[in-house]
């Protein structure tokens, strides 16, 4: 078995850790040694999954005293994502971050007026799914998939929609989530959402790649407590 895979499987067996030992912020994780032990794994392998771990904001490594929990995956996120792939799924935020944060900034620069057009009723149709009862994913995805169109780029359309899948879990997971909480989550939701557009009508392209990477940033930490 591959390095990478390894580490998913200690990604996931840590994260089992954190659940099921009621874990919360603060607490502190076994040492690396210690968890290279339970899982029959290297100190490498165990170092590369807590490193994505706190890359991922669920923990944090303090200098000289090892990980303490950061946030704890909601339970809900394991309706959507199967434990095993939770490292996986997870990880296309880092893919997303470098590529939808650069697709937004083209489409500020390049969008015509049509492509506009599309975007703000794919941001309508995603405010009107949002605010009712009813899923909101395909609509979330049409609304970034209309971002990546108004590059002008079609190299960028094949590779988002390699991460279709992925990407789909997290937006049901995410959409979920946060209609589990208070009103105002949902409203932040939208609220990011009308950002990046705002910017992108604006042309202003270094505005929108912020609010992308706000957007995403915020989206991570909501499938977390």
């Amino acid at each position: 078995m591959s390095e990478g895979r390894l580490a998913d499987r200690a990604y996931a067996a840590i994260v089992r850790i954190i659940n099921d030992d009621g874990l919360v912020s603060g607490d502190r994780l076994p040492s690396e040694a210690r968890l290279a032990q339970m899982f029959g794994m290297s100190r490498t392998i165990v170092r590369e999954a807590l490193a994505r771990l706190a890359s991922d904001g669920v923990t944090e490594a303090r200098l000289g005293a090892g990980s303490y929990v950061k946030r704890r995956p909601s339970e809900r996120l394991g309706t959507h994502v199967a434990m095993d792939a939770l490292a996986s799924t997870l990880g296309t935020y880092e893919v997303r971050f470098v590529l939808e944060a650069e697709a937004a900034r083209l489409a500020a620069q390049r969008r015509s007026h049509q492509q506009l057009d599309a975007i703000e009723r794919a941001l309508s149709a995603l405010r009107r799914a949002l605010l009712s009862n009813e899923p909101a994913h395909d609509e979330d995805w049409l609304l970034h998939r209309a971002i990546f169109e108004a590059t002008g780029n079609a190299a960028f359309l094949p590779v988002f929609d390699h991460l279709h899948d992925a990407v789909m879990q997290i937006l049901r997971a995410g959409v979920e989530i946060s209609r589990s909480r208070p009103p105002e989550v949902i409203g932040a939701m939208m609220e990011e959402h009308d950002a990046i557009v705002e910017a992108i009508r604006a042309r202003d392209a270094d505005g929108a790649a912020l609010a992308m990477r706000w957007h995403l940033s915020q989206g991570r930490k909501r499938l977390m407590p």
